[in-house]
C-alpha cells in the first residue's frame, strides 16, 4: 500500500508533466489530426484526471472524487449546449483506456509495483473511466431533454401566433400538428390573450395543418367551444380538399362552423357583414 501512495503522491506532483507526455503520445501513436486548441485543452483534461486519478488511490475502493463527478457532467452539458454529439466524447474513451494501461505498466516498473498494487491502479482507472462516461451520458441527456423542451415551447409560440388584421378581427394561423401539447398551449396561452387584444372575429386558418382526424377534431372544437363562450365568432379557412375527405371518412362534422376556402374569403366576407 505505501508503493501505491507513493505513486499517488507522484501523480499529483507531476500531473501537468505526465499528461503532457500521454497526450503527446496519443497524438503520436494514433495519428489524429488535432488543432492547439484541442491538443491544449487535451493536455488540461488529462492533468485533471491524473490529479482525480492520485486522489482515487488513496480512498476507498469504489469511490470517486467529486471534482471528477462534477468535470463529467459539465462535459456532457457543454457538449449539448454546442449540440454536439455524444459520440464525440464515447470515442475517445478506448484509445484513452489504452493509454493508460500502458501508463501504468510503465509506472508500475518505475516503482516496483507489486502485481496486486498494479491491478488495483488499473481498477481505479477503468472505474473511473466507467463513472465519468456514466455521469456525462446523464448529463448529455438531460441537457439535451432541457434543450429540446425549450425548444417545444419556442416553436408552440412562433406556431400559434394571434395576428391582428382590422378592428376586431385576427387571425390564428395554426401550422404542424394539432396535438394534445399543441391544445393545452392553445387553451391556457393562447386563448386567454385573445380577448385582451379586444377581437370579435377570429378566423382559424387550416391550410398549415398536416392531418387531421378524430382526435384533431375533438381539440378543434374544444378551441371553438371555449372561444363561442368568450363570445367569439369564429370562422375557419383552409380545409384542403384531402383534409376535408378525411374529415368526412372519419366521420367528423364541421358543418356547425363558418367555413371559408382561404383567409381572403373570410376577410371578405367579414367586410360584407360590416
Amino acid at each position: 500500500m505505501k508503493s501505491t501512495l507513493t505513486v499517488a503522491h507522484y501523480l499529483k506532483e507531476n500531473a501537468e508533466l505526465l499528461a503532457n507526455k500521454i497526450v503527446d503520445d496519443i497524438i503520436g501513436q494514433f495519428g489524429f489530426q488535432v488543432s492547439d486548441t484541442d491538443i491544449s485543452q487535451a493536455r488540461k483534461v488529462y492533468s485533471e484526471f491524473l490529479s482525480f486519478l492520485s486522489e482515487s488511490i488513496d480512498c476507498e475502493e469504489g469511490s470517486v472524487p467529486e471534482e471528477l463527478l462534477e468535470w463529467s457532467r459539465e462535459n456532457g452539458e457543454k457538449t449539448a449546449a454546442k449540440h454536439h454529439r455524444i459520440s464525440d466524447i464515447l470515442i475517445r474513451y478506448p484509445d484513452t483506456r489504452m493509454v493508460f494501461a500502458d501508463f501504468i505498466l510503465n509506472i508500475s516498473i518505475d516503482f516496483g509495483l507489486s502485481t496486486e498494487d498494479v491491478v488495483l491502479i488499473i481498477k481505479r482507472v477503468h472505474h473511473m473511466l466507467d463513472v465519468s462516461i456514466n455521469e456525462t451520458v446523464l448529463a448529455f441527456e438531460r441537457k439535451s431533454e432541457e434543450i429540446l423542451e425549450k425548444t417545444k415551447r419556442e416553436l408552440r409560440e412562433l406556431s400559434t401566433p394571434v395576428v391582428p388584421i382590422e378592428n376586431g378581427l385576427a387571425v390564428l394561423p395554426l401550422i404542424g400538428t394539432i396535438d394534445a401539447d399543441r391544445t393545452e398551449h392553445l387553451m391556457n396561452h393562447v386563448l386567454p390573450k385573445i380577448p385582451e387584444l379586444q377581437v370579435e372575429r377570429l378566423i382559424m386558418d387550416f391550410s398549415g395543418i398536416i392531418d387531421i382526424d378524430t382526435e384533431v377534431a375533438s381539440h378543434i372544437f374544444n378551441v371553438y367551444r371555449v372561444l363561442a363562450l368568450l363570445g367569439i365568432n369564429v370562422m375557419v379557412t383552409g380545409l384542403r380538399p384531402e383534409l376535408a375527405i378525411s374529415a368526412v371518412s372519419e366521420g367528423i362534422d364541421f358543418s356547425s362552423l363558418k367555413t371559408f376556402a382561404n383567409v381572403k374569403q373570410a376577410i371578405e366576407s367579414n367586410k360584407q357583414k360590416n
